[in-house]
């Protein structure tokens, strides 16, 4: 073993030393930074202005939300049922961006439904909770109770508003969770790919300068082979929590100085609220003023879980695929012969984007439980379930899954040690399927 990480800090070295190497350590995650600002950026452009259709059969409201409108929210009013999907198909209706359902169930339940066409940006959406909340408090003030408006507010309950896309109201294409985990997994497929063929190029090199005679005159092949993968996967791996570290800070600085999220309070004179509203609306804007994609990065991935599945799957897929990439590299009768050879590994990276999708999109399809145990598209799929929330069934397949990989990557990691011993130091040949064969043979 000692041998081994002789070999394997001569590798680390050679890669550490590399000016391409050192280049993509900053600008790698400097690429995703810039392409997450834009996401954050332009993440919440929804509509800035509404015309909102109040369908109110009871006449609840009494035709008036707020005496002083903003520009932003144009209220109207419709004294008769309205079902969604007639305010969605009626010609009538086209003129609105969205309509409120209120019937005589928000007294008790205090939970209205909100239909919009397009998305509303999150301050409209924040807007509007609060001038329905506000409108609904004076009317059940004045109606139901004796109460002065501030003894009231100590002892109300807050107004659910469930904003429902009108074409979706089920919410059921909701997968953006999921997206977090296929991030996560094409990061281990560009790294894999990367230095997967870095495996490739090392042993090819190696083997054509002849330098590879020299050092089997001191270690066995399967050292040698083992330092090879070792040192370079100390390279990848190195490289990847650099990244992360990067990618960390630069979301921190997007946090604390440039996505500053706190509301400005000029944007609320005239509206008739309650200091208590106001004051609740500041305290929260760190919260309320994030668009779904900042909520998606900042709040609602549990990173304690991610990222150490993240890690171990990392490094299992990386040990599999490398088994793969060295067995080609040491077969291969010249570093252009194993091509024939690499573009099935490098469809099988791929199969992992449609494993992605069919776990977003089918978790609990046939399909998507045979990618979680398939060792090439297993890590995609773990991920994908990770980011999602693990249940307890879950949780027993993402270990089972894990064994799988890494019985398969030990076992091809055996296959690649026979076929390196047997044809390291064939050269001149062509690779075929026939010596893969007869040196799988030789003991």
């Amino acid at each position: 073993m000692r041998n081994s990480w002789l070999i394997a800090s001569r590798e680390f070295l050679e890669r550490w030393k590399s000016k391409s190497y050192q280049w993509m350590l900053l600008i790698g995650p400097l690429i995703i930074l810039v392409f997450t600002y834009f996401l954050l950026k332009f993440g919440d452009e929804g509509k800035k202005s509404i015309n909102v259709l109040i369908a109110d059969p009871t006449n609840l409201f009494d035709n008036k939300i707020t005496s002083n409108q903003t520009k932003s929210i144009n209220y109207s009013f419709y004294t008769t049922y309205l079902d969604y999907k007639a305010f969605r198909d009626g010609s009538r209706f086209s003129e609105f961006d969205a309509f409120v359902e209120i019937n005589e169930k928000i007294l008790s339940n205090k939970t209205v439904k909100l239909f919009y066409r397009e998305r509303p940006s999150t301050d409209i959406k924040i807007k509007l909770k609060f001038e329905l909340e506000r409108r609904l408090e004076e009317q059940m003030i004045d109606q139901f109770t004796d109460l002065s408006i501030d003894k009231y507010r100590q002892i109300k309950q807050p107004l659910n508003v469930d904003f429902l896309d009108v074409y979706d109201p089920k919410n059921q294409a909701e997968s953006e969770k999921g997206w977090v985990g296929v991030f996560f997994g094409v990061l281990i497929l560009f790294f894999i790919g990367f230095f997967g063929m870095t495996i490739l190029r090392s042993t090819s090199k190696d083997k054509s300068n002849r330098v590879v005679e020299v050092l089997l005159a001191s270690v066995r092949s399967k050292e040698l082979m083992l330092g090879k993968i070792m040192g370079i996967g100390l390279a990848a791996f190195l490289q990847l929590m650099i990244w992360s570290f990067v990618i960390v800070i630069g979301l921190l600085i997007f946090k604390e100085f440039v996505f500053l999220d706190i509301f400005d309070a000029e944007n609320y004179k005239g509206l008739q609220y309650a200091e208590s509203v106001k004051n609740d609306i500041l305290a929260n804007s760190s919260l309320t003023r994030y668009n779904a994609f900042i909520d998606l990065i900042y709040h609602r991935i549990n990173y304690g879980v991610m990222i150490p599945v993240f890690l171990i799957f990392f490094l299992a897929s990386y040990f599999f695929y490398a088994a793969f990439f060295m067995a080609v590299g040491a077969t291969a009768g010249s570093e252009s012969d194993g091509q024939q050879f690499i573009i099935p590994i490098f469809l099988l990276l791929l199969l992992s984007f449609y494993a992605g999708f069919q776990t977003i999109y089918a978790p609990e399809s046939s399909m998507a439980v045979f990618f979680t145990y398939f060792p090439f598209t297993a890590a995609m799929v773990a991920l994908i379930k990770v980011s999602n929330g693990l249940s307890t069934s879950g949780f027993f397949q993402l270990v089972f899954s894990l064994f799988l990989l890494v019985a398969n990557a030990l076992f091809f990691l055996q296959v690649a040690a026979r076929l390196f011993k047997n044809g390291i130091l064939s050269s001149g040949h062509r690779l075929t399927w026939r010596n893969i064969f007869q040196w799988l043979k030789k003991t």
